[in-house]
């Protein structure tokens, strides 16, 4: 198996991090802060303890956690065989981590920009080597979804892609080809009807438990768009808008208010503890 190494502790981070270790993969997680990390590990591991309950695999916790080991410097990377880059959705920050994993990583380490929207030509233009770039798009909650966008940027190569879709199928995954444009497939519709949603709400319309009742018991969506920005994170929500409407400059994409209000105010959904719902301490 590979090693991995995963840049950012935060949900999608965690999550990558519980699939890769639970598949038999040596992970190096790395973040700016311990407490950050040390907050990570005790929630992977409450995860894989709870992961046949929630429908996942029976997994051996502690071989699995045996299987992690953290870091604060961006040096513990030097040597992983991918990394799998998970920060927020903000240009400076990812350029910044990319231009100094650069030259930290080994020449031949591949490079995984797990993005919601920004297209990952963009990255191989501040690497040196835009060959080993290749996006992946993880949804949330990562150990339960089976499939991932897969995105092959201007100059991605065929050996990239078949490395990184080997690795993917070793963590449960099917990976579906997706072209490299701003927001690809999925979040090019999904922050669309969640921005949307968002509005009807903002406006008076409607309630946040009306709008996502209505998609759950008319159109069968397990869950409604609402409570799947609370899930994703409202901040994330709104980063991911942000970059669309940047993009293309469509007003389709002009951010709700609220949702960046609700940013402002820390009500980032399931991981505050407040979004568009209330949440108890262990959701």
């Amino acid at each position: 198996m590979s090693v991995v190494g995963v840049a950012g502790a935060g949900v999608m981070g965690i999550g990558v991090t519980q699939n890769l270790a639970q598949t038999g993969h040596r992970v190096v997680l790395v973040d700016t802060e311990q407490q950050v990390l040390d907050a990570a590990l005790q929630k992977i591991e409450a995860q894989l303890r709870m992961s046949r309950m929630l429908g996942g695999p029976a997994v051996d916790t502690a071989a699995a956690m045996a299987l992690i080991s953290t870091g604060v410097d961006p040096k513990a990377l030097a040597e992983v065989d991918f990394v799998i880059e998970n920060i927020p959705e903000r240009w400076d920050l990812k350029r910044a981590l990319y231009l100094e994993m650069d030259r930290i990583c080994d020449p031949a380490t591949v490079f995984v920009v797990n993005t919601s929207a920004i297209p990952i030509t963009e990255f191989a233009a501040v690497t040196g080597r835009p060959e080993q770039l290749v996006g992946v798009h993880f949804m949330n909650p990562v150990p339960m979804k089976t499939a991932v966008e897969l995105i092959a940027g201007e100059h991605t190569s065929a050996e990239t892609v078949r490395r990184t879709r080997e690795l993917l199928n070793a963590m449960g995954k099917k990976a579906i080809d997706v072209k490299d444009v701003c927001g690809f497939i999925s979040n090019r519709v999904l922050m669309l009807t969640v921005n949307e949603a968002a509005f009807l709400v903002h406006q008076g319309v409607a309630t946040a438990e009306a709008v996502d009742e209505v998609f759950r018991s008319c159109f069968g969506h397990p869950m409604g768009p609402l409570e799947t920005a609370d899930l994703i994170g409202v901040d994330t929500i709104l980063h991911s808008i942000d970059v669309l409407y940047q993009h293309y400059r469509d007003s389709k994409y002009r951010p709700c208010p609220l949702l960046r209000t609700m940013a402002n105010a820390g009500r980032h959904g399931r991981k505050s503890g407040r979004g568009f719902y209330e949440y108890g301490p262990t959701a």
